[in-house]
């Protein structure tokens, strides 16, 4: 056993390494050092907005390895990010062999059973984060866990009275000090080629200014897309900005609400497509200058690609999203906003009062603003 060095952070033992030498008198040889666990599932908006969390892990501990275990439909976010030594589906054949191993430190961000079990069931000399506990609940693992862990338990500290962004929060639950750590977001070469053939499609040119319009918000919380009327207006008004073209984005769930949009604002719009997939669906946000979204992927991926950002917001925490300075948060004037329901019957709903008007003007501050700082 002395002969193989199985803390090699190359090491595979089914196969070659990728250097293709055995171990005795490699030069590569390379020691895991602090073996470390992220355990972050979903939902995909909230995996990437974990990222920032990396940066400061490989400051502290930079000989680290990192392995992130993640649900398959958010692994296209992770797979080509430099920091992640390791990333492993949430499931049987990746999860099984993890009983057996040790980790130096486990950071578990889940507050759900699933993820929280996970944690709890792994070894690792100390955890930080949230846990399952024998009666089947969540608990926070260490004190500096506790104050997130309350936020989801008190609606009035959510709601109100938090200040904190959620990359503030995960680095506090780590015991990490945040300085103000940007999301780590890489494109596959597939998916920006694939970006790359649609912009010379729809013949985009260099100068445009590219504003891509997200109408979907998913379907978890009421209300969290702004109308269609909305985007409709807002397309009239700004194509009458020089140079400039607006791309519609959108999931499987707005193919309706999209050919709607499209059928009313005319050949005023890019049609993006609904049926990308993930990686495609992010390259062709990084086509854009700035993206008009509500609280969703969309909103993480823009800010992920460091884009200027006009972001809508009804029954979620506005608070809690991090711009980075790159964009305008409009949240809803009405008194029961936020509140995370699940349906809603207002009307007019939290999204009905956000106006044309004030979108556009934002939109137009963000535009202006960044072309006097432009180098002439």
């Amino acid at each position: 056993m002395d002969s193989w060095r199985l803390d090699c952070r190359y090491f595979l033992g089914d196969r070659p390494c990728r250097f293709k030498r055995v171990c005795e008198g490699c030069s590569e040889y390379s020691p895991m050092g602090q073996r470390i666990l992220i355990v972050k599932l979903a939902a995909i908006g909230d995996v990437l907005r974990t990222t920032p969390l990396l940066a400061g892990l490989k400051r502290v501990y930079p000989r680290s390895h990192l392995t992130w275990v993640v649900d398959k439909e958010a692994l296209p976010l992770l797979k080509h990010n430099p920091s992640i030594d390791r990333l492993l589906p949430f499931d049987f054949a990746s999860l099984l062999p993890l009983e057996l191993e040790a980790f130096d430190l486990i950071v578990g961000l889940e507050k759900e059973p699933r993820g929280a079990a996970l944690v709890s069931k792994i070894k690792a000399l100390e955890k930080r984060g949230f846990g399952l506990g024998e009666n089947g609940n969540i608990f926070p693992l260490n004190p500096a866990s506790e104050y997130a862990f309350l936020l989801g338990l008190a609606d009035d500290l959510k709601f109100y009275r938090n200040e904190k962004t959620y990359p503030e929060l995960i680095f506090e639950i780590a015991e990490i000090e945040y300085r103000r750590d940007e999301y780590l977001l890489a494109l596959g070469e597939e998916d920006l080629l694939f970006a790359e053939r649609f912009a010379k499609k729809e013949r985009m040119k260099k100068g445009d200014t590219v504003i891509g319009l997200n109408t979907g918000a998913g379907d978890v919380f009421a209300n969290k897309a702004w109308t269609i009327e909305g985007y409709v207006d807002l397309i009239k008004s700004l194509k009458k900005r020089p140079k400039t073209r607006l791309l519609l984005l959108g999931g499987p769930k707005e193919k309706d609400r999209n050919r709607t949009i499209l059928r009313k604002a005319g050949g005023a719009v890019i049609d993006g497509g609904c049926d990308n997939t993930l990686g495609q669906f992010a390259a062709l946000v990084n086509l854009c200058d700035l993206v008009v979204t509500g609280d969703t992927t969309a909103l993480h991926l823009a800010v992920g690609l460091r884009k200027k950002v006009v972001a809508l917001f009804g029954p979620t925490c506005a608070q809690e999203i991090e711009l980075y300075g790159r964009g305008e948060k409009i949240v809803s004037s009405l008194s029961c906003s936020p509140c995370y329901r699940r349906s809603c019957d207002r009307d007019p709903n939290c999204m009905k009062t956000v106006s044309e008007e004030e979108v556009l003007k934002a939109t137009n501050r963000l535009l202006d603003r960044s072309q006097k700082t432009k180098p002439i």
